[in-house]
């Protein structure tokens, strides 16, 4: 029998796709404030989705794939 690896599609920025009308997906970023969770297009950062600011990149990365972090409501 095959096994079939099921990857988990990458989470979408709501404030991303709210504001900008756009579907990009949340990724690690950094500003001068510190690590935190966003959407990037080829123009340079789209949105912060993260009310956080994380002390490392590896803190932002487990935060993100743990989903223990907090969705900004507005830009």
């Amino acid at each position: 029998m095959e096994t079939q690896t099921i990857g988990i599609p990458p989470l979408i920025g709501q404030l991303a796709r709210q504001w900008c009308k756009v579907n990009l997906p949340v990724k690690v970023l950094q500003s001068g404030a510190g690590w935190y969770l966003g959407t990037f297009d080829h123009e340079g950062p789209c949105s912060r989705e993260s009310r956080e600011y994380f002390p490392s990149r590896e803190a932002a990365e487990a935060a993100l794939k743990a989903g223990t972090w907090t969705q900004r409501s507005q830009p």
